[in-house]
């Protein structure tokens, strides 16, 4: 089964609304970071021979239709470079708000602590946080970065291929571009930075997120 939708969209990007979205609309399976969590011995693996220079593509997605989230949209040119036909969505929202979001979550110095001597850690250097170094910490830096990755994105894929989306557009942009019937059902809205803060005022910090997610009811 090869991707038949890519999602470019860095994490918190609404990347896990639009799983559930692309889902309902008969797109699934869709792989999510979540994903190497539910299946970690076979996931980290085979993202740890993306890291070194051998790509399996077929074999990390093999079962599902489309893809979003970390750390698959690291490699959004080279996933449409193997899957020519599919279509990519780029999910988008202000830079400042990203920056922030990333800071009380997915790059948050609690949150990279809780993984510390992991696999999982690995394979994130490797794959996710290697694009930012130690400017990881600078908002400025990240807000400009994801702008320029954003217009890189729209720069390279071709108009006809390429959605730019946000969530608060509803289903008519997405439904229209895949040529799918619009739902009666309001577009998902999940992994709202509120789940996650509650989350982090647990006892054990960043612990019961992951937790959570391996169980794949929590939310990065």
């Amino acid at each position: 089964m090869a991707l038949d939708v890519i999602g470019a969209g860095p994490g918190r990007t609404a990347t896990f609304s639009m799983k559930f979205a692309l889902e309902h609309i008969g797109y699934g399976p869709c792989y999510h970071m979540v994903e190497v969590f539910r299946s970690a011995r076979r996931n980290i693996p085979l993202w740890q021979d993306v890291v070194d220079g051998k790509p399996d593509w077929d074999a990390i997605f093999d079962g599902y239709r489309s893809v979003t989230d970390n750390p698959a949209c690291v490699y959004w040119r080279e996933l449409a470079d193997f899957y020519p036909e599919a279509k990519i969505v780029l999910t988008v929202r202000d830079a400042e708000a990203w920056v922030e979001s990333c800071n009380e979550t997915i790059n948050s110095q609690r949150m990279l602590a809780s993984l510390e001597g992991s696999n999982l850690l690995q394979m994130l250097q490797g794959t996710y946080l290697c694009q930012f170094g130690e400017h990881i910490s600078d908002p400025e830096w990240m807000a400009n970065w994801y702008r320029a990755y954003n217009e890189e994105v729209i720069n390279t894929i071709p108009s006809e291929r390429l959605l730019v989306f946000h969530p608060r557009d509803g289903w008519e942009p997405l439904c229209d571009f895949l040529e799918v019937p619009v739902p009666l059902e309001p577009f998902p809205r999940v992994n709202s930075r509120d789940e996650l803060a509650a989350h982090r005022t647990n006892k054990g910090g960043c612990l019961p997120i992951l937790r959570s997610l391996r169980r794949s009811l929590a939310i990065i």
